[in-house]
């Protein structure tokens, strides 16, 4: 919300400078982010009045000009501008004017100069080279009281400050100068000059049939003909500044004077070209199929849930956006002579989204969507009826005002004892019933309290914790003292069996891995190429083309934070992330917290690629490879075992991904990215990616208690020639079933890979796996004849379930 302190200081005007205002408001909610003044610094810039002009001598499109500049003498100025004639009154740098910083950056010295062989003597000024506004058409033509030689700061009161509110979405009643000013008004006590709008007299009997035919959609509805109105009086100087001063465009008489009082009152409104209108109107919900050009140059489809003010003949056309943005077929134009004057209250949650919905927001729709005051319809309808024929002439039919379904303004209950307790302040019944009344609310004194009824334009007023909110406010919160807590704070011991993720970001970077945060919305060629999901969850209204749907996996995200970095020359990348995804389950429910047929899942993702480790010295660099990130897996969930299986995935290389399961549950998977994927997203080589879930990797064993051996380990080696076809996997998994089956072999406490072979001496189909076995005997030493039978019940077991035989 943007306003010029002067427009607000004509409704309320306490004794404060700007400093001061903004800092009140600020302190009362209504964050004050930005105030600047309506101009930059300039000096020694008056208003000048125009003798006579005559064409340069030397250039066809310059003029050479007699200027008073009210000191007794007249200036000879060369112009180049079109529009300057004699007896016109302008804005004038003298000789020793400094204007705002041009292009460069610097400061304009305005010093007596010649131009092609004309001295001239200062500059005539158009509104950007004061940066007053980006109208560049020519020098400024100001009206013809303007006083000559007064400077044009003063004239044009460019000191004046322009405010701009960052305000939350619950306080709608601020996207106004009025509502500001009932602030201003309650803070500081001075008192609210309400805007003086007087009915205008009807002198033509005339309606346009209107029929409402959605009381969820639209509560009230106003509209009044006029007919007869200049279109093209130019928009007075006072209105277009208000306007500028606020951050809106003139545009032209009719619309300026809708913006205006949106401004002013909070009610936005719009004029329809009464003859561009067949028939009545009717305020309905959309159909499937329909679409309406809008006054930005779109076209957009609507539906069901997208309201619509339409034509009622045998083929309806959509005349506007309910509550969003009119229409282009019934825009005002110059040539416009009789126009439908139209204001609404329209239920927020009718409008909530639909503008963004379309990839656009309009200032009606920022203000519907929070609620308008439906109070005030009426009177913005007067209001605008009453410039208008001021400004554009005309005569007016009378207001036809229908209430369908306005909110009911409940009363709230405050105790005063309860505003003590929240505030840690005590706050009197007489100056609760003060704050009340300077805010506007009308109460009812209770035993215990109040109840208060919040006025119309008061959406945000629900319960009684928001009354004690508006109490604080006014009281002061600089006032509320700072205590320490007094509440008992008890420590909850957190669950053994239970890491926190502060944990594992922790140790995922003493693994050398950097954390990243991307978004969750992803293009959805990412969803089609890594998980072959053609159906994915769309973004309703996506902030870009290319986050418009939801992921379900993190790794297409990764391998974009790859590419990002390998554009920048950086060739080592260890990254992970830890967020949710989102997928469809039709046996999910809604919920507080659950959406019907989606659920959210946390994962960790990881990818390295490029060196595993920094060039150094001390050991060779080779390429990270999937052994690597295995290990690192494996180091993350010690000390429980992993197991990993063969894959086929759509993300991952064929060959080189596995599948991770932990006790027996399927936790994620591993592997190479795809070779497709590596051609398609341009990677000069294959990074290794990985996804767990979350959960899983939170969950640790709790620490049990074991007496360490006193007795020495033995190791023994194992050589078997296999099938190429036999996993490793497949393999250590018949050893662990023997050992938990077969007694002797409960002496085995690890099985672990060393060696591998192929090649020279092997069948052409074989492969040789050489284990390393370490038993150990808690209660005795181990002696041979027990060491050999379990290695030989071991090779009994592979020779039996994997085709295994001894190597010689």
């Amino acid at each position: 919300m943007q306003f010029s302190e002067k427009w607000l200081r004509t409704m309320v005007n306490p004794a404060m400078d700007s400093t001061a205002l903004a800092h009140l408001l600020t302190m009362s909610g209504l964050e004050v982010e930005h105030t600047e003044t309506v101009a930059p610094p300039f000096s020694n810039v008056v208003v000048a009045q125009v003798i006579s002009v005559l064409q340069h001598p030397n250039a066809d499109r310059l003029r050479v000009c007699q200027v008073d500049v009210g000191s007794g003498e007249q200036l000879t100025i060369v112009c180049g501008a079109a529009n300057v004639h004699p007896s016109m009154k302008v804005a004038c740098a003298k000789v020793g004017a400094v204007l705002p910083p041009g292009a460069d950056g610097k400061p304009i010295n305005i010093k007596q100069g010649e131009l092609r062989g004309v001295i001239s003597q200062g500059m005539l000024c158009s509104a950007r080279e004061l940066k007053i506004s980006e109208e560049g058409g020519g020098i400024i033509d100001l009206p013809s009281d303007a006083p000559v030689g007064m400077s044009i700061r003063q004239y044009l009161d460019l000191d004046d400050q322009k405010f701009t509110l960052k305000l939350t979405p619950n306080r709608a009643d601020c996207l106004s100068l009025l509502g500001v000013a009932r602030e201003v008004a309650a803070l500081t006590g001075a008192p609210l000059q309400m805007p003086n709008i007087q009915p205008v007299a009807v002198t033509i009997d005339e309606r346009l049939p209107v029929k409402v035919s959605t009381p969820d959609l639209c509560g009230r509805f106003a509209g009044r003909v006029i007919r007869g109105v200049n279109a093209k009086v130019a928009t007075p100087n006072w209105i277009k500044q208000c306007l500028e001063r606020a951050g809106q465009r003139p545009i032209s008489a009719l619309v300026d004077i809708s913006n205006y009082v949106m401004l002013e009152l909070g009610q936005p409104s719009h004029v329809f070209d009464l003859d561009k209108l067949s028939g009545g109107v009717e305020v309905r919900w959309g159909k499937a199929g329909e679409s309406i050009k809008l006054l930005n140059g779109s076209t957009v489809h609507v539906d069901s849930q997208v309201g619509v003010i339409a034509t009622t003949d045998a083929n309806p056309i959509l005349e506007s956006l309910a509550g969003i943005m009119g229409g282009d077929a019934t825009a005002v134009s110059l040539e416009t002579n009789h126009i439908y004057l139209e204001a609404a209250f329209w239920w927020p949650h009718a409008i909530q989204g639909r503008a963004r919905r379309f990839n656009f927001s309009t200032d009606a729709a920022h203000r519907f969507e929070r609620g308008v005051d439906f109070g005030m319809t009426v009177t913005c309808i007067e209001r605008i009826t009453e410039l208008i024929i001021s400004i554009c002439g005309g005569a007016a039919g009378p207001i036809d005002d229908q209430i369908i379904n306005l909110p009911t303004c409940a009363p709230v209950k405050l105790r005063t004892a309860r505003v003590a307790k929240v505030l840690g302040v005590t706050v009197t019944e007489a100056q609760i019933a003060d704050i009340l009344a300077r805010l506007n609310l009308s109460f009812s004194t209770k035993p215990d309290g109040f109840l208060v009824t919040p006025p119309s334009y008061r959406f945000d007023i629900e319960i009684e914790e928001d009354l004690i909110e508006e109490v604080a406010r006014v009281y002061g919160f600089d006032k509320i003292p700072a205590l320490p807590p007094t509440a008992v704070s008890n420590m909850r011991a957190l669950p053994e069996n239970v890491r926190s993720l502060f944990r594992v970001r922790r140790f995922m970077a003493e693994l050398d891995y950097q954390e990243v945060v991307n978004y969750s919305f992803v293009d959805a060629s990412w969803e089609a190429d890594f998980v072959n999901n053609m159906y994915p969850i769309k973004v309703q209204n996506p902030i870009a083309s290319h986050m418009s749907v939801m992921r379900t996996s993190l790794i297409a995200s990764l391998v974009a934070n790859v590419r990002y970095n390998l554009n920048r020359k950086i060739d080592r990348v260890r990254i992970f992330e830890i967020a949710p995804v989102y997928l469809r389950d039709q046996t999910c429910k809604e919920g507080d917290l659950s959406v019907l047929g989606l659920r959210e899942e946390k994962k960790l993702a990881g990818l390295a690629y490029g060196p595993q480790v920094e060039e150094q010295w001390g050991q060779p660099v080779h390429p990270v490879d999937f052994f690597d990130v295995k290990a690192d897996i494996e180091a993350l969930f010690m000390p429980r075992a992993l197991r990993f299986s063969r894959l086929e995935q759509p993300t991952l290389h064929p060959g080189r991904a596995a599948q991770i399961e932990c006790e027996g549950r399927v936790v994620g998977m591993v592997g190479e990215l795809h070779p497709a994927l590596l051609q398609a997203y341009d990677l000069p080589s294959a990074p290794v990616v990985f996804e767990l879930d979350a959960s899983a990797v939170q969950s640790v064993p709790v620490p049990v208690y074991q007496e360490i051996a006193k007795f020495q380990t033995v190791t023994r080696d194992l050589a078997v020639l296999v099938n190429q076809m036999v996993t490793v996997q497949q393999m250590l998994d018949v050893f662990m079933e023997e050992c938990k089956s077969n007694p002797v072999c409960q002496v085995v406490q690890s099985i672990v890979l060393f060696d591998q072979y192929r090649g020279k001496g092997l069948q052409q189909d074989e492969k040789s796996l050489a284990f390393r076995c370490t038993l150990q005997d808690t209660q005795s030493t181990l002696d041979d004849a027990a060491i050999e039978a379990a290695m030989a019940a071991l090779l009994s077991a592979v020779q039996v379930n994997c085709g295994a035989r001894l190597r010689s």
